[in-house]
């Protein structure tokens, strides 16, 4: 059978970026859009190969026509419940009755597997969508691959360029994991074109410390106590702020983040599962966004 991967979520950033690694790979692309999808970022994708099927993600007979003859289907839906479980979960049921034997999902995060219920909102939605996915009829992949490594570059509290700040919880010497979006979207080409790939696979452009940060910066070192203490932190600031449940990165979310990256990371990492990947390297992320 010819590869043909149907993408969800074509007209986003990390979207866009898988559909020109998956054509650059000469793989045969049909991207699903919505109907109010913004024209320029469609005709780019048109522009480079890649066949569109407008569809509305609720006209069930619509999606098991786009489906059909895909051989994976990949999903870089970005959003909150509506999207990462109901969405999601509609183009996994179409997908299961168009017979797609593969589906990856928008995980491509930190090892949520690792991580209780209640420590990360957004990773809580992936779990209840993984739920659904390891049910279905279909084989199942997800990557995961920490935190992108353009955050690095907006004064994030791990390394904040405008205080010249090195926070950390905890953990001086916990290597955070880091994959820049590009090398992100080519490991998942990849995948999506990999018939033997496992359930789960791990990586990273590259691992960091707070104290590997603190040295190549000379900023100051800030602990911020144990991460017990942050993620009551976290849980008091939801609490209060419940406006935060319909926004993507509340400010209680961006702090669950965080939180993450230092209670899960990859301890073995699949990076030379696919050995054409060149990989991103920390030097380019320290510098301040301009």
């Amino acid at each position: 059978m010819e590869d043909q991967i149907l993408l969800a979520g074509a007209t986003g950033d990390l979207g866009g970026r898988i559909a020109k690694a998956l054509i650059g790979k000469g793989a045969k692309l049909k991207a699903i859009v919505r109907s109010d999808s913004k024209k320029e970022v469609v005709e780019i994708l048109k522009a480079v190969g890649v066949e569109i099927a407008v569809v509305d993600i609720k006209d069930h007979s619509a999606l098991v026509e786009a489906c059909k003859g895909a051989t994976c289907v990949v999903s870089a839906f970005a959003g909150l419940r509506d999207v990462i479980v109901d969405a999601q979960g509609l183009l996994l049921e179409a997908a299961v009755e168009a017979g797609v034997p593969r589906f990856i999902p928008s995980d491509y995060s930190t090892d949520f597997t690792k991580l209780p219920e209640g420590e990360n909102r957004n990773f809580d939605l992936r779990k209840a969508f993984a739920v659904q996915l390891n049910k279905a009829m279909i084989t199942p992949t997800s990557v995961f691959n920490g935190a992108f490594a353009e955050l690095l570059t907006y004064n994030i509290p791990l390394l904040d360029h405008k205080n010249k700040t090195i926070t950390y919880w905890e953990k001086l010497d916990w290597k955070v994991d880091f994959t820049s979006m590009n090398d992100t979207a080519a490991f998942v080409a990849e995948a999506a074109l990999d018939v033997t790939a496992p359930r789960y696979l791990r990586i990273a452009s590259f691992q960091v410390s707070a104290n590997d940060l603190a040295s190549l910066t000379g900023y100051e070192l800030k602990n911020m106590g144990t991460l017990a203490d942050l993620d009551a932190y976290n849980k008091r600031e939801r609490a209060a702020h419940p406006e935060g449940e319909n926004e993507l990165y509340a400010k209680w979310q961006q702090s669950m983040y965080m939180h993450s990256m230092f209670s899960a990371h990859n301890e073995v990492l699949d990076n030379d599962r696919y050995p054409d990947l060149t990989w991103s390297k920390l030097e380019e992320y320290i510098k301040p966004s301009p």
